[in-house]
């Protein structure tokens, strides 16, 4: 493959990148929480009750540091933590009504957001955009990042 076509790929994610991580900033603080919070409050709202593991395996996260975020979640009322009823040794993590509230909020909003950008596209063209996006997700997902540049 071409460098320069490498490059033109790398360039071409690294903006849609920045949109997407300003988009998300904005999301997340109209709605008065982070980032993380906010990805974590979509996750739980797309699972209704889910385990710190589960949430972590699913985030890319580790368990200690999804844990603070968490906390933070917990102590502003978003979600609280219940016994999962299978086995009470385990604690799963819900959405409170506040939590609800901030995930429709987060919901309304992104949809108008999205609803413009693939407004934007070609009405033929917008089902292959959203299956370029999957096919380019898995292979991001499947393909090993290589090394660090420095050395350790």
């Amino acid at each position: 493959m071409e460098l320069e076509t490498i490059r033109k790929f790398r360039e071409a994610l690294r903006r849609l990148q920045r949109e997407l991580s300003w988009q998300s900033r904005s999301d997340a603080s109209c709605c008065g929480i982070t980032v993380a919070q906010c990805h974590a409050l979509m996750e739980i709202g797309r699972h209704k009750d889910i385990s710190l593991g589960d949430l972590a395996a699913i985030l890319g996260l580790d368990a200690s540091t999804l844990s603070r975020t968490i906390e933070n979640m917990v102590q502003s009322g978003l979600v609280k933590r219940q016994p999962d009823h299978k086995d009470r040794r385990y604690l799963n993590i819900t959405m409170t009504e506040k939590g609800k509230t901030v995930f429709a909020e987060i919901n309304q909003t992104s949809d108008s957001y999205y609803s413009k950008i693939l407004a934007a596209l070609p009405p033929e063209k917008q089902k292959q955009v959203i299956e370029s996006i999957n096919l380019l997700t898995r292979a991001v997902s499947d393909t090993d990042s290589g090394t660090c540049c420095r050395e350790e």
